[in-house]
């Protein structure tokens, strides 16, 4: 499954996480123009796959179109693979769902992945805008990844059928940040990504109930597990930190209910969070799974990371103001790379 141009670190690939990230001062045009500057960029360095994750009615974040982005991904890029990460499928019929990734498989032949979610990715009124009814819910996840797998199978049970869709090897992989999607992966035989980037206390629990549970399935032997790490790496410590506050803004954001673009970074975030305030997003923003700093500082804490999870694939976000800073970023970690 693993594309043979893809370098690895510590023994495993590496791969990247986008959320098209609007910047305060820019739009959704210049976030997709620098998705694809970041995507390309990427590849050339040798990362394993391309990820984009669906949120919506998020002001700093442009991916919630995630199927039509892909497309535009794959399209500017050459061999990588490209997917979501995820599509929150209780938020769509899943028929849609498989003619999209259908006619992604169809355009771009084993490069596409479909990482699936139960979460809305939004607020209750965002989803109700997205579902036009709220008695659905995650509940009824398991059916929907059923239903999914048997609009892709090239045998359907069903008078109606995903076109495309039918009979396309696509991997599913579940995404979560609890032991429900752990569950679920193992009992089904699928790949699995825990979202340790902002769940880290739940992570090696979670990826134990997976191996330890995993059964064998046509479409995976043996557990396959990846894990989400941000990672925001500059030539300085110092320089790094500085870079790191847009996202511990975002984060902020969050917690206060603001919306807002993606802010430029500050020297002093002291001045911005009260000591509650720095204390829960740095909770969530765990230093094992959000790793700030220069070369050396990403080399140890991303190899402890892996060696602690024993994870077969990381995938890494980079919430970055400065599309320079950004790539640069990922150049780092490139130098890592065995």
């Amino acid at each position: 499954m693993l594309h043979e141009r893809a370098n690895n670190f510590n023994g495993i690939p590496l791969s990247v996480l986008d959320l098209a990230p609007i910047r305060e001062g820019s739009n959704a045009e210049e976030a997709f123009k620098e998705s694809v500057s970041l995507a390309q960029h990427v590849e050339k360095l040798g990362f394993n796959r391309y990820w984009l994750a669906e949120h919506h009615n998020m002001p700093g974040i442009g991916s919630s179109a995630t199927s039509v982005l892909i497309a535009h991904i794959a399209g500017n890029t050459n061999y990588m693979r490209v997917g979501s990460g995820g599509i929150m499928l209780p938020n769509h019929a899943t028929i849609v769902i498989a003619e999209q990734f259908g006619t992604l498989e169809s355009l771009f032949p084993g490069r596409i992945d479909l990482g699936l979610g139960r979460a809305p990715g939004t607020d209750q009124a965002t989803a109700y805008a997205l579902r036009r009814t709220l008695n659905s819910g995650p509940e009824e996840f398991p059916m929907q990844v059923n239903e999914l797998q048997d609009y892709f199978s090239d045998k359907p049970i069903s008078r109606v059928q995903a076109v495309p869709g039918r009979g396309l090897d696509i991997p599913i992989w579940l995404l979560g940040s609890s032991d429900f999607s752990a569950r679920l992966a193992a009992e089904k035989g699928l790949y699995f990504s825990f979202a340790s980037h902002f769940a880290p206390r739940y992570t090696v629990p979670a990826l134990k109930l997976y191996r330890d549970n995993f059964k064998p399935s046509d479409t995976l032997a043996k557990p396959y597990a990846m894990v989400g790490v941000n990672v925001i790496a500059a030539d300085t410590a110092e320089e790094a930190e500085r870079l790191a506050s847009s996202q511990y803004m975002q984060f902020l954001d969050l917690r206060r209910g603001e919306a807002r673009k993606l802010q430029a970074p500050i020297d002093n975030m002291e001045e911005v969070w009260t000591p509650m305030e720095k204390a829960a997003v740095l909770q969530s923003l765990d230093p094992r799974t959000t790793i700030v700093g220069d070369k050396d500082t990403v080399r140890k804490r991303l190899r402890a990371f892996q060696e602690e999870t024993n994870a077969d694939e990381i995938i890494i976000g980079s919430q970055i103001y400065d599309l320079n800073d950004r790539l640069r970023s990922y150049e780092i970690v490139a130098e890592l790379f065995d």
